[in-house]
């Protein structure tokens, strides 16, 4: 292994198992594709002697011997080789930019998607549907008809504001006025306000409504340009499982002649003068000028920032009350139930190839406030009815001391509880650009075929 390369990337490689710390994977073969392909000599070193991270997508037996040491799958799940099911529960925004990202790297040419039926939102007790078309609005039980025509205005504003044109602000400047000064302007109710911000902004308390309105802005926008695309909801979802988006990444890079390798446990990060030169595994040695790693492998260059707990549920019917939908997302804002964050409900079915026929997975996630998550996450479980299965876990949140531009080690983030990709995408172009001084701009490698991407409904 002794080898001068551009790149070494220390992270689970994306196939059919878990790293048991918890971690990413998926962040790392991002990088390692886009780098592979912009010419970079690129080792991918797992010190695992299996495949893993927590973008992998399990079989039921790997999901028992991780949560469930000596147990084995009950018998009515049917065979392994149905069931892929993912440690976390996220979909892909259908405008986001991680969609961009797999189009522009012709990486959708390995994995084919498909829509997800629904997005809800928890509201006085129940659930109810985000409206996906003018006509679903006039009918939701969300709103009264007076605050229905005040958030018609409310996005009217939003879509129509532009830069340049102070006609269309309203008065606003989105970097100085808070979320909370535009709600106000247009008179929406506080249930407005968690429908919005939490249902169609994605975020996972109100510290928001407290900032510049911009970001919000631009993930209500987000939203509905990912609703427009495919219809139904903004969500895609990969057949198959989460699993296949690093998987996609990692062929990437062996194209572009990335390197593999496994079990190669990683004894000492090598420095000279304070920077990062290489690694070593036992006797041998590969340098590179750039280090990029998940936090396991710096234990001290890390700080824990929290907690998630994640709770899959194996189903045998839909989730009550979603239309016999094959697959939702719903989302429990936090003042709904008394909490300081959302609580997500992501579930998926066999229709998705996760699970043997006739069956659901729905997984239930959010930031854990209490020495007892599970009762956290109550009210969530509640609405799925009877739960066949359950796994619950609890994983830490870390995220790098420093920036990595002084010692060349890059460290991604944990996983965090959002129900998307987006702060993924987030961390590999905040991460890319520290690396080359410059934004991560992606020229476009797809063939006309390519251009038409399409998921299924």
């Amino acid at each position: 292994m002794d080898e001068q390369y551009d790149v070494i990337v220390l992270a689970p490689w994306p196939q059919q198992s878990a790293d048991p710390h918890g971690h990413t994977g998926l962040t790392e073969c991002i990088l390692s594709g886009v780098l592979s392909v912009e010419g970079k000599k690129v080792l991918h070193i797992d010190r695992q002697d299996h495949y893993g991270g927590e973008s992998a997508s399990l079989s039921l037996t790997q999901i028992y011997s991780q949560y469930r040491a000596g147990e084995a799958p009950k018998p009515s799940f049917g065979r392994d080789r149905d069931w892929n099911v993912d440690l976390v529960p996220k979909f892909l925004m259908a405008d986001g930019e991680l969609i961009n990202i797999l189009r522009e790297t012709n990486v959708t040419r390995y994995i084919e998607f498909k829509q997800i039926a629904g997005s809800y939102v928890f509201r006085d007790g129940r659930i109810a549907k985000v409206p996906a078309s003018e006509m679903e609005a006039v009918r939701s039980p969300l709103m009264g008809l007076f605050e229905k025509r005040r958030m018609k205005r409310f996005f009217e504003f939003v879509s129509n504001y532009e830069e340049g044109n102070p006609s269309t602000h309203q008065g606003f400047n989105l970097d100085r006025n808070t979320m909370n000064e535009v709600y106000t302007k247009f008179g929406l109710e506080s249930g407005t306000k968690d429908f919005i911000g939490h249902a169609m902004g994605l975020y996972l308390d109100d510290s928001y409504l407290n900032k510049p309105a911009r970001e919000a802005v631009d993930r209500i926008l987000l939203y509905v340009r990912s609703l427009a695309r495919f219809g139904k909801s903004p969500y895609l979802y990969p057949l198959y499982g989460l699993g296949e988006l690093p998987q996609g990444f990692a062929r990437l890079s062996a194209i572009y002649g990335g390197t593999y390798m496994l079990e190669k446990p990683i004894d000492e990060i090598i420095y000279e003068d304070g920077v990062a030169v290489g690694v070593r595994s036992g006797d041998e040695i590969a340098r590179a000028k750039i280090i990029i790693g998940d936090p396991t492998y710096f234990p001290n260059k890390v700080r824990k920032i929290g907690s998630v707990i994640r709770a899959i549920c194996v189903l045998t019917h839909p989730i009550p009350n979603t239309d016999n939908a094959d697959s939702v997302q719903i989302v429990i804002p936090q003042n709904q139930v008394g909490r300081k964050h959302d609580i997500y409900v992501a579930m998926v079915s066999s229709t998705h190839n996760v699970a043997a026929k006739g069956h659901y997975l729905a997984i239930v996630s959010t930031i854990a406030e209490t020495s007892v998550p599970i009762n956290e996450i109550a009210p969530a479980l509640h609405l799925l009815g009877t739960v066949v299965e359950r796994f619950v876990g609890v994983t830490d949140l870390f995220e790098p001391l420093e920036d990595g531009t002084k010692d060349h080690v890059y460290i991604s983030k944990s996983y965090d509880a959002t129900s998307h990709f987006e702060t993924t995408t987030d961390d590999v172009m905040d991460i890319y650009e520290r690396i080359e001084g410059k934004p991560l701009v992606l020229k476009k490698r797809f063939s006309d075929e390519d251009e038409n991407f399409t998921a299924y409904e």
